[in-house]
């Protein structure tokens, strides 16, 4: 092989669960699994830390992470946009022409 593949990192939504840490985010993600006996799904979570740069999320808030090199010994993700904060939605940013 020439030319090197290049892997699309992964992309997480999750909600913040803590923001107490400086410049890193504990983002809780959900899922449905389904069991392997009784074939029922179970909700279940996962909490990563994320690296937040600029402080800018806050707890509630809806957030987009993304997969990166390790940053620490838990830190893995990186804060890549905010989806909403809190309750209410944050609109598309659009070009100014």
């Amino acid at each position: 092989m020439s030319g090197e593949t290049s892997k699309k990192p992964r992309m997480l939504k999750g909600v913040v669960a803590s923001n107490k840490m400086q410049k890193t985010i504990v983002v809780r993600i959900d899922r449905l699994k389904k069991h392997s006996k009784y074939l029922k799904y179970m909700k279940t979570s996962s909490r990563l830390k994320a690296h937040d740069e600029k402080n800018e999320a806050n707890i509630g808030d809806t957030v987009l992470i993304r997969e990166t090199r390790p940053m620490s010994r838990e830190k893995r993700w990186v804060l890549e946009t905010i989806v909403s904060r809190g309750d209410k939605e944050i609109p598309e940013q659009k070009p100014e022409e």
